[in-house]
């Protein structure tokens, strides 16, 4: 089960950039109250799961064949990664109704390396009713 988000009340904006906030939109999937209905909705929640390091929701969303070890992903939430924006710039299927689909992005972050940027398209499948992610291209 995935515990609460840290110091993000759910009358926080987003980090999602969906112009929601959080208490209607990342934080019910984060919290397992309500699955990501889309592909988009999944990245979208994943995204936010980084910016506030929710390891049990990236674990769980992340499909089993290609899922990382705990470890190697709790390693890369402890870094001082600063998540500061995300951009969708499209979706190929993924809808309600579809059982896979893509989601291209841009996702903008600040670090002692600087800012940089990170352009994936993302390949999502829908099982049992939930999307979890596969892999991306960067």
């Amino acid at each position: 089960m995935s515990t609460p988000s840290p110091a993000l009340p759910d009358s926080a904006r987003c980090p999602c950039g969906s112009g929601d906030i959080f208490g209607d939109c990342c934080g019910p999937v984060l919290r397992q109250e309500r699955r990501a209905g889309t592909a988009q909705a999944l990245m979208r929640s994943r995204y936010t799961a980084f910016a506030v390091r929710d390891l049990e929701h990236l674990l769980a969303s992340w499909h089993p064949r290609t899922r990382p070890p705990r470890e190697e992903l709790a390693g890369s939430l402890a870094q001082d990664v600063r998540w500061l924006r995300l951009e969708v710039l499209a979706t190929a299927q993924g809808g309600p109704f579809d059982d896979t689909g893509t989601v291209e992005f841009v996702a903008i972050s600040k670090s002692e390396q600087g800012r940089q940027e990170q352009h994936e398209v993302s390949r999502f499948v829908r099982e049992d009713g939930s999307w979890y992610y596969v892999d991306g291209d960067t």
